[in-house]
């Protein structure tokens, strides 16, 4: 019997590396599954984003804008798939090397080493590509909001086409391409600086080079509110948006392998959702102390503001700190809106508040809970990509501007873009009318049918 067990316990001895290494192949593999799924089903969440935009955006629209901003927002994203295929993507990885900016040339898939079962390469190129590229989609939405309601439809998307094929990329493979703020250390965890203020920057530049729409400040300085059509719409916008920053900040653990990477995306996630909810409360009770009344759109954007804080460093925080970063954002936001509005920068959605002020901030706060960061490589990391996205947005802007023009005519503006850039409406049973600035709708069959009790019923008594 003792000989037997000795037996036994010898073969098990020698048997064990042999299964440990059988054993290999299978998790190695796993881990490549995993990986490669986070990478999709995050990616579906911030795809998911874009028609949160879409539907903020339209809510914070006059009715007769609403069609031309949710074809502006479908066709963003299309925009950037291609645009990201053919020039954006290596432009942003392939081979940056601690320089400047990738190679030009298509983007093609190459999964030969895990076909033949080595994979370590981590997860599958598609579901990279396809991760990286709804992050490029999501900078160019926030541009879309800011110059609403006065662009030209195709002078949009040209710019559009620039910003994602161009543009994004370039300033996108400094920090994450392994460029030059990469190796000196600057942190943006999901891209408060290379998503956002990116797009705020470009949107900032548009809004300055496109002017104010009309009636929007008097002569006397006097800002004249312009009320968007459907605020329910706009809530669901933001709901929308909350839920793909899941996939923003979770999605960007870049893993989902391992228990630690799970734990970072739990963490990463809930982070996430405290950011947005101390955003907004801090945004109301901001509203509330300086206005004595809340706006909605102010909770709105609050959330909003807390969720674009938290993206540069969502990992690090306690939900203490991550609370007290997104009501910081929230602050910011109500201070900034009025800001910009007297400086005569016409912003339709707030998105210069939200994405270029709170994404410089969310940056900067890095170090506050991150020791590996620097607040000094923070601050040249935001200068840097402002400096470069401003000046080569400008340069686009203005040769739209000076070539097939970027602004509707003064007569198109007052009937609205639906009408004028694309020839419908988003609301074809409402006739659009204009009131000092603002819009209603107005159904015709209810008119007529007011006009008709009105002809029946005898005349007042004076």
């Amino acid at each position: 019997m003792k000989k037997f067990t000795a037996i036994l316990v010898a073969g098990l001895m020698l048997g064990l590396p042999a299964l440990a290494l059988a054993e290999d192949a299978p998790v190695s593999e796993m881990t490549y599954i995993l990986n490669s799924f986070s990478f999709l089903i995050m990616g579906v969440l911030v795809m998911w984003m874009a028609a949160g935009f879409a539907m903020l955006e339209s809510g914070l629209v006059r009715a007769k804008n609403t069609a031309t901003i949710c074809l502006k927002n479908i066709s963003l994203f299309g925009i950037a798939g291609i645009l990201f295929y053919i020039t954006g993507y290596n432009l942003m990885y392939a081979g940056v090397d601690g320089g400047f900016m990738g190679s030009f040339g298509l983007w093609a898939a190459d999964d030969a080493a895990a076909l033949a079962g080595d994979y370590s390469g981590g997860y599958s190129a598609a579901s990279d590509w396809f991760f990286q590229m709804v992050f490029c989609g999501a900078a160019c939405s926030v541009v879309s909001g800011c110059v609403a309601e006065r662009i030209k439809l195709w002078s949009f998307l040209a710019f559009a086409a620039v910003l994602c094929g161009i543009i994004y990329p370039i300033q996108g493979s400094w920090g994450w391409g392994g460029g030059w703020l990469s190796e000196m250390g600057f942190s943006d965890y999901a891209g408060s600086t290379i998503v956002h203020s990116v797009g705020g920057w470009a949107a900032l530049t548009g809004a300055i080079i496109l002017g104010a729409r009309k009636g929007k400040y008097g002569k006397d300085g006097r800002v004249n509110p312009i009320p968007g059509a459907n605020i329910p719409l706009a809530t669901i916008g933001t709901f929308i948006l909350w839920m793909g920053w899941y996939g923003f900040n979770g999605g960007s653990v870049l893993a989902l392998g391992d228990a630690a990477s799970v734990i970072e995306m739990s963490n990463v996630m809930v982070n996430t959702n405290m950011a947005a909810c101390g955003g907004m409360i801090a945004a109301m009770l901001m509203v509330q102390v300086l206005y004595k009344k809340v706006d909605v759109t102010m909770g709105l954007n609050g959330a909003l503001a807390g969720l674009v804080s938290i993206t540069a460093g969502p990992a690090t925080p306690s939900l203490g700190a991550a609370t007290l970063i997104g009501a910081v954002g929230g602050v910011l936001v109500v201070l900034a809106v009025p800001m910009f509005d007297k400086l005569k920068i016409d912003d339709v959605v707030g998105a210069l508040s939200v994405h270029l002020v709170c994404g410089i901030w969310g940056t900067l706060a890095v170090p506050i809970t991150d020791s590996e960061a620097s607040f000094v490589t923070q601050l040249i990391g935001v200068v840097a990509t402002g400096a470069f996205v401003m000046a080569t947005s400008s340069i686009v802007w203005l040769a739209l501007k000076y070539t097939i023009g970027i602004r509707v005519s003064e007569e198109e503006e007052l009937i609205g873009c639906d009408m004028s850039e694309i020839g419908m409406e988003a609301y074809p049973d409402f006739q659009s009318v204009s009131i000092g600035g603002g819009s209603g709708v107005l159904g015709t069959q209810m008119a007529a049918q007011v006009a008709a009790a009105a002809a029946s019923k005898p005349a007042k008594q004076s």
